[in-house]
This record gives structure tokens, sequence and C-alpha cells, in this order.
């Protein structure tokens, strides 16, 4: 006799129980992949993989079948891993721990604090692999946010909830751009993920490009280079998870992930090492199916904002080469470091006849519009003439357009110029740039 307990929600918790665990053996491992026979599960399943000789188990997650048997990516080391150990599922996707608690933290590609302290256990779980929004629940972008840096603030225009891509080569400045943006910005929260970065320059970043103004108000996630491919994968899947739980409390968060392209070559060893045949440039159709579903997820939301930066490495300056090509049809909008500028000791490097907003028109003022569109054309006249210039054969007079070039040219490069130390409010670009080039 139940004694007036309702029995129901037992009842119903035991018609969904398995009595039964079915775990699995492990049989062969070939590269990165592990194969094992069992358990019982499922695509992006986290499963524990047991040493023979004990330890702590190793975490793995199933990534493909093949006749049967399990394929399973490694989340660590699998020095002491062997035929015959173990393989445990947990029934569930990888999560990460969400909470303002977060603040100030350096977390690992798995979610855990790299200083080795603990999270608190209060705090809720939030899986790693959601999905985009439904695009008829996402406001438009109206609201233009400062990232402190006067060619982006003056001349591509940010809005709240745009998705921009930084683009260059290696030792043009991203990472110092982004440090700049970090400590400057007017968002409520950074959210920086620093993917398949060199070990010597993460505490580098955080110290000299962050500071420890940015870091109080920022979350950062590390995957170096040296971490298994999908621990790079999830340390940016991660980072988008936590500044969609930031936005979920109706906060405008900066996402800045450095970067995309070693994020698509980490797909591309998983690709690879489960057996899919490579496309361009060798990378795996995968990687072209998985990069709109990482960039499409920050964005607006009905309640808050992830205004997101991505950096894109390109190959030997090519701008045309698949990742870059691939995530520029996605963004909106594309910000590029031009070499040239930076050996002339032009900082930040910003190419800006190169780079667009697309929805910088939506939310400035005509009048910062046409100011601008009118820096760029002198830029423009000035660049296309600069040979001539230089060597002395431009005679002053022969153009009306050069000549106006000519006068604006310092104006510009100052305008263009700025120190990593040089806070400058989004107002105060404005008005600059209206002052200095509006009607002139």
């Amino acid at each position: 006799m139940s004694r007036g307990i309702d029995l129901a929600k037992y009842e119903e918790a035991l018609q969904h129980l398995d009595p039964v665990r079915v775990n699995g053996k492990v049989t062969q491992i070939i590269g990165l992949t592990v194969e094992s026979q069992g358990p019982d599960a499922g695509i992006g399943d986290v499963c524990a993989i047991h040493p023979l000789k004990g330890g702590e188990p190793i975490l793995a997650e199933v990534v493909g079948f093949r006749d049967n048997r399990v394929l399973l990516m490694p989340l660590g080391d699998l020095h002491s891993v062997g035929p015959g150990c173990e393989v445990v599922t947990t029934g569930r996707p990888l999560t990460v721990q969400v909470g303002s608690e977060l603040l100030g933290k350096v977390l690992d590609g798995l979610g855990r604090p790299l200083d080795g302290s603990k999270l608190p256990p209060h705090l809720p779980h939030y899986s790693t692999y959601n999905t985009p929004d439904n695009p008829l629940l996402r406001p438009r972008v109206r609201e233009p946010l400062g990232t402190g840096v006067r060619s982006i603030d003056g001349l591509l225009t940010v809005g709240q909830g745009q998705r921009m891509g930084i683009f260059a080569g290696s030792g043009v400045g991203k990472s110092t751009l982004l440090g700049m943006v970090a400590r400057n910005t007017t968002a409520d929260v950074n959210v920086i993920a620093l993917v398949g970065e060199r070990g010597r320059e993460v505490l580098e970043f955080i110290e000299r490009d962050l500071g420890p103004e940015g870091l109080a108000r920022s979350v950062v996630v590390v995957a170096t280079s040296d971490q298994p491919a999908l621990i790079r994968i999830k340390g940016a899947l991660i980072a988008t998870t936590i500044a969609e739980y930031f936005r979920d409390r109706g906060l405008n968060v900066m996402l800045m992930m450095d970067s995309v392209t070693r994020y698509a070559m980490a797909m591309r060893e998983v690709g690879l090492a489960i057996g899919e045949p490579p496309a361009t440039r060798g990378y795996t159709p995968s990687v072209f199916a998985a990069l709109p579903k990482l960039l499409e997820r920050a964005g607006t939301g009905p309640s808050g904002t992830i205004t997101a930066f991505y950096t894109v490495l390109v190959d030997g300056d090519d701008m045309n080469e698949p990742i870059a090509d691939a995530v520029r049809g996605i963004l909106d909008g594309h910000i590029v470091l031009s070499r040239q500028l930076a050996h002339k000791g032009h900082f930040p490097a910003i190419d800006v006849l190169a780079s667009i907003s697309r929805v910088m028109k939506d939310i400035v003022s005509e009048e910062q519009q046409d100011a601008a569109e009118q820096l760029k054309r002198l830029l423009s006249v000035y660049k296309d003439s600069e040979d001539l210039i230089n060597i002395g054969a431009y005679q002053s007079g022969s153009n009306p357009e050069i000549d106006k070039s000519i006068r604006f040219i310092q104006a510009i490069n100052d305008f263009t110029r700025q120190k990593t130390t040089e806070k400058v409010t989004l107002e105060e670009t404005r008005q600059r740039l209206i002052i200095d080039f509006y009607k002139r």
C-alpha cells in the first residue's frame, strides 16, 4: 500500500531506465582514432576509456562508426590506452559550466580553470551543441557598438550583434587589435577564445594585450596548438556557449576568436582521421558544413546580443584561400590587415579600402557615412597616384582630385593611426571624422 505516496513519477522513471548497461572494449588505435566494440552511444556522446593499468579515465567523443564499431576521438593523452581497455559511455554530449563566476577566469579547451581551481558545483551546465536561433526571432542590428579603435568605429562601424572577420597573415597585429578591442569596447562582457595558439603567446596576450582591466570583465578559453584536435574544436564551441549564456541574460557580449582558421584545421584533422575524403586544399566537406553552424550562433537574440570578431589566418596573404573565402561569405563584414602598412609602422594596420561593414549604413548618421566615404575616396585617389607623387613625376595642379588627396593624406594617416594605449569613445571618433572630412 502506498499510504498516499504518489508513485507516478517513479513508475515513469522506471519505464525510461535501462537496467543493463553495455560497455565497450578498445579493439585498435590508428593515429588519432580509437576503435571500440561498443558501447551503445550516438554521435557526439562523451565516453570514458579506462586504462588497463588503472589511473584516471580518459575522455573521448564518438565521432563516427565503421563496420559496427565505434570511432572515438580522445580528449586527452592516449599513452596508457591499449586493446581491451573498457569504454563506458556517459550518455550525453560535452557540457560546460556557466555563470558570472567565470568572469576573470582562464579556462582550458574543456571549460576547466587553467589555474587548477574548481568551479562552484552549483553552476548550471550548458550543452556545447546549441543550434543557431530562428532567423525570424533575431532582431535587426540597429545600435552601434564602440570598439575604441578609430578606424573601426569611424569607417567600419560595428553594430551590436554583428559578426566581423579580421583577415591577415601571421605577425601583422591580429592579437594586438583584439586586445585593444577587449580593453576599450563598450560591451558588457568579453569572451575570448584562443584556439591553436602558441603556448608562449597565451600569457603574453593576457598580460600585455588584455591587461588586468580587460581580464576583469572577460572569460578566456585557451586550447593551445599542442592539444588534441578535438580539444581545439571544443575550445571554440565552449567559448560560443559561454557567450550564449551571457546573451540569454540580456547582456551585450563581445566574442573574440583567434583563430577560426585553426578551428577549421582541427576539424580537417578529425575528418581525415575518420576517413572523410579531402576536398579543397585538403579540407574535408564537414569543415565547410561546420563553419556556418559555429559562426551563425553569434548575433542578436530576443534579450541580448553577441558581437563577434573572428580572426582568419590567410596563408601567404592569400585572401581567396578556401577558409577565408567561406568565412567572408558567412560573416557581416571583414577587416583586412595589411602587411605593407605594418612594415611602414602604421598600426593598427587596417586596410580601410579593402575592408567593409555590411550594416554600417543602417546604424550611423548620414553625416558620418558621407565623411567616411570622403576619406576613403581621398585615400583611394592618393594610393593610385602614390608612386608618381613619391618620385616627383606629378605636377601640382594637373589634377584637382590628386591635389586634394595630397592635402588630406596627413589628416587621414593621423586618423587611422592609433597607439595601443590610446582610448577613444565612439562619439569622439564620430565628431572628429565629421569635422575633418564632412563636406571638405
